[in-house]
């Protein structure tokens, strides 16, 4: 239930918290309480985060910050609900995963598309299995249902972070391969919201307007990018083939050496 840290041992595990409402009017007024129960986990800054269980007992959802005078008077540590309830959930939903992945690399996407869907009735904002999911769509050339999953990872902000990049690149590189440029800009602009000063990402929009043949923000992204990173030079040389094929002023044309064609090389993955 709780993590040792070197300089003092973190808070992680289940806990519940109570909260007190009125009901009815008048005469008939009454108080109910509401027992809520979340996953916390205390990160290496010492901050507290807060996720609350979903009706399967999975922790889902955004997480939230609490601030630790609250914490240690509000919520009460459940350690035999975690055993008997969360942990089983958790585990299953891993194993659960865990066989749509392989699936998936075999190259078995109705399988896999099968056991992400299982994955999804447990915890419906799961990102590994929505990732996943998408993932198993686009490599079998089904955009429509692609585009549905597209638009839930798009709204979630867990999708965009750090641990998930490698997913996260992979998919972005399926939307453009697949040739749904819309939705791959838009979800490019989607992590800028939450990773404003990324270069990568600049140059991952720049790729997919260059797709539909929109020079100009083609342009204006990678020059973003370089203006966040000025030796980049993947951004620089792009900017180069552009020249080379009449499409870039002259004075606009950075000092590195000519490729033949823009790289091929896979997407960037964010940084955050």
């Amino acid at each position: 239930m709780k993590e040792k840290d070197t300089e003092h041992t973190r808070i992680k595990g289940v806990f519940s918290s109570e909260k007190v409402a009125k009901v009815g009017a008048g005469t008939t007024v009454r108080k109910t309480t509401q027992t809520m129960y979340w996953f916390v986990e205390e990160d290496e800054n010492g901050v507290i985060w807060v996720q609350p269980l979903n009706p399967n007992y999975v922790p889902s959802g955004p997480k939230q910050e609490v601030p630790r005078e609250e914490f240690l008077e509000n919520y009460r540590p459940e350690p035999e609900f975690y055993t008997h309830k969360v942990y089983p959930s958790i585990r299953k939903l891993n194993q659960t995963i865990a066989r749509a992945e392989r699936h998936r690399a075999n190259g078995e996407t109705y399988s896999a598309e099968y056991e992400f869907t299982n994955a999804l009735k447990i915890d419906e904002e799961n990102i590994r299995a929505n990732f996943g999911l998408g993932l198993t769509y686009l490599e079998r050339g089904d955009t429509a249902r692609a585009n549905d999953v597209f638009e839930r990872l798009v709204k979630l902000d867990a999708a965009f972070e750090a641990e998930h990049k490698h997913l996260f690149n992979d998919f972005g590189i399926n939307l453009r391969k697949n040739e749904m440029y819309d939705q791959a800009i838009r979800y490019y602009q989607r992590a800028l919201e939450l990773s404003p000063t990324d270069e990568h990402l600049h140059y991952n929009i720049a790729r997919a307007y260059f797709a539909k043949a929109d020079i100009a923000n083609t342009v204006t992204h990678l020059r973003q990018a370089l203006s966040i990173n000025p030796d980049f030079t993947i951004a620089k040389k792009f900017l180069v083939y552009l020249k080379q094929q009449g499409l870039l002023p002259a004075s606009a044309m950075p000092a590195v050496p000519a490729p033949s064609s823009p790289s091929t090389e896979s997407d960037a993955a964010p940084t955050q």
